[in-house]
């Protein structure tokens, strides 16, 4: 069967034990799409917001990667894991706080600027190999620690031993090892039981569909949930191009003059003042000295300038 050239975005709720690349695989095959991307690991073991990029919308995917995230958290005092997780080998190793303020107490400790190291069990790569494989054959690697943000942690059920939050947080940041240190933090261990990712971005769970529920739909129904690629720049301001200055980006030449007080990254359109019927052409940036370059461009944007 010919591949299509399909455009666009899905926001999937990845089901538990299925990697990213096979979801995004499964949906790529139902759509015979010609070209897919995921916009970051989502693992296994989690559950949750994964969105997908099919087309011209995997140009911007990038961007994904450096967004912030939120994630419902299970961790569970008194044991710990080798993975850090419910896969590993379960270990007892305290008791369970039975105060709520002493975990309150903990968790304050984690919310901010912080350094963490990322687990031996995780798909960062050393000499072209992920971590999980050298962990498998029983070698542990020196990691460095790094810099991260956690924004907040909502503490929403505590009943010994088992806790829920709500973490929002930066890029590169391991729900695991937040558990494992806030098990250390109260001298008893933990590990995580659970997770699942409910925003990233400005996309949220609730907006995402069951891979089961998007196999049972007709191919008009599932091509009906994309969305416009410049839906991953919506945290980006707009300009709108005259027909001129769109020729011009287009075509790879700046443009000069702009009436504009906006700098950095801009969503570019093709419009001049008709705002309405304005499209979208790509992704351009504003210099320090008030030109504007493209920066990503869909393919369709030079032809239809």
């Amino acid at each position: 069967m010919a591949k299509r050239k399909l455009n666009g975005v899905l926001l999937l709720d990845k089901p538990f034990g299925v990697t990213s690349t096979a979801a995004l695989n499964k949906c790529r095959w139902l759509f015979q799409a010609e070209k897919g991307g995921h916009t970051g690991v989502l693992d296994p073991y989690a559950t949750g917001l994964l969105p997908l990029c099919f087309g011209e919308a995997t140009k911007f995917a990038q961007r994904m990667l450096d967004a912030d995230k939120a994630y419902r958290a299970h961790v569970r005092f008194g044991e710990t894991s080798t993975t850090l997780d419910a896969e590993g080998e379960i270990t007892t190793t305290g008791v369970a706080p039975t105060s709520i303020e002493d975990v309150k107490a903990a968790i304050e400790r984690f919310i901010g600027p912080i350094l963490q190291t990322p687990p031996m069990y995780s798909a960062l790569k050393v000499a072209g190999k992920p971590m999980y494989e050298y962990a498998r054959a029983g070698i542990e690697l020196e990691r460095k620690s790094r810099p991260i943000t956690i924004y907040s942690i909502e503490l929403i059920s505590y009943q010994a031993p088992d806790l829920v939050i709500d973490v929002r947080c930066s890029k590169g940041t391991y729900i695991r090892v937040l558990a494992q240190d806030l098990g250390e933090a109260l001298g008893c261990g933990a590990y995580l039981t659970g997770l699942r990712r409910t925003l990233t971005g400005g996309f949220k769970l609730e907006d995402a569909i069951s891979l089961d529920d998007f196999i049972a739909l007709e191919m008009d129904e599932r091509e009906k949930l994309l969305l416009p690629e410049e839906s991953l720049l919506s945290n980006l301001p707009m300009i709108n191009l005259s027909a001129e200055q769109a020729a011009l980006i287009c075509n790879g030449m700046p443009v000069r003059g702009l009436k504009t007080e906006l700098s950095g990254e801009v969503k570019l359109y093709a419009g001049g003042e008709k705002q309405d019927n304005a499209r979208f052409i790509g992704l351009g940036e504003v210099g320090a000295d008030g030109v504007l370059r493209s920066k990503r461009l869909l393919a369709t944007g030079e032809a239809q300038a």
